[in-house]
């Protein structure tokens, strides 16, 4: 199994800088690709960016040029930093991994969620 911890969100003003890390943790053989998706209240989860092993990134476009994801491969973790941020950011962001557990087995493994506010 594979376990993600995400580090804690917070309430920041508009314009305001945040950042989110994850660290996945268990059986992993590989790390194919680790992103951040977020679910605003009353709306779908939504894709906010993605990392590949090989660093490729992919970015929501209402996030492009604010956020800016990256990731360390020796430690298992994700980065998500996010500046000039604006109420309709607010947000609950969860982590996700898409990782091999074994050979030819990947899987999607999903963090607990952590509250991102942004508020005057």
């Amino acid at each position: 199994q594979v376990h993600l911890v995400e580090s804690e969100g917070g309430w920041v003003q508009p314009g305001g800088s945040l950042s989110l890390s994850c660290a996945a943790s268990g059986s992993i053989l590989h790390i194919v690709a680790m992103g951040w998706y977020r679910q605003a209240p009353g709306k779908e989860r939504e894709l906010v960016a993605t990392i590949t092993a090989g660093h490729s990134t992919n970015y929501a476009d209402s996030v492009k040029g604010r956020f800016t994801i990256s990731r360390d491969n020796a430690k298992n973790t994700v980065y998500l930093q996010m500046n000039s941020l604006e109420p309709e950011d607010t947000a609950v962001y969860y982590c996700n991994t898409r990782a091999y557990v074994a050979v030819g087995r990947w899987s999607d493994y999903w963090g607990q969620g952590t509250q991102v506010t942004v508020s005057s």
